[in-house]
């Protein structure tokens, strides 16, 4: 699996929340390197454990509507009498 990226518009936002969070939460100050750095280790670290949930929510939703598509064909099936 190819890295995690983010646009930067996106970095910079989620830089921001991992300050906030610590100076709300923890009282620390990070600052912009330190939370730059930590985001890419959550990315490169753990990263994949939330790729692959969206991919199993996607998965389980796609499921969903496939059964909703296949029941709507069963409901407009025309009956056939078979007869020899």
């Amino acid at each position: 699996m190819p890295a995690i990226e983010f646009p930067a518009e996106q970095k910079d936002a989620i830089v921001h929340k991992i300050q906030r969070y610590f100076l709300d939460e923890l009282d620390q100050e990070v600052g912009q390197f330190d939370a730059q750095f930590l985001l890419d280790f959550f990315s490169k670290e753990m990263g994949s454990y939330y790729y692959n949930q969206g991919l199993h929510d996607a998965q389980a939703v796609l499921e969903k509507q496939l059964e909703t598509i296949a029941d709507a064909i069963y409901e407009i099936e025309q009956p056939v009498t078979f007869t020899r």
